[in-house]
């Protein structure tokens, strides 16, 4: 079992800045990919960006390539969203998840976070 925790949300005028954070515990020497994901009121859970164990292969969502950088400290078991360029369609919680293999689909994902809430404003 792995237990992930995020944080890092708050709200933030459009333009700014966040970094989440997500703090794995328990079974965490499986070597998972880690992933965002999103959902905004009323709307599907989307798919934001992943990373593997090793930083080596990453994937973005269109929506936020060249604004959002996803990075991982396996010592401190823990993975990071830095969010530059925020825009109101951002706005939404935010979602860490973890599983053997990487993709976009939430269903490859077998952990799963509270979310932390991100809130932009123009």
């Amino acid at each position: 079992q792995v237990q992930l925790v995020e944080s890092g949300g708050g709200v933030v005028q459009a333009g700014g800045s966040l970094r989440l954070s997500c703090a794995a515990s328990g079974r965490t020497d499986n070597k998972y990919f880690m992933a965002w994901f999103r959902q905004a009121p009323r709307k599907e859970r989307e798919f934001v960006a992943y990373i593997s164990w090793s930083s080596t292969n990453t994937l973005y969502t269109d929506s936020v390539k060249g604004r959002f950088a996803i990075s991982r400290d396996n010592a401190k078991s823990t993975m990071y969203l830095q969010m530059n360029g925020l825009q109101p369609e951002d706005t939404a919680l935010y979602y860490c998840a973890a599983g053997p293999i990487g993709a976009m689909g939430s269903t490859y994902y077998h952990y799963w976070g509270q979310g932390t809430e991100v809130t932009v404003f123009s």
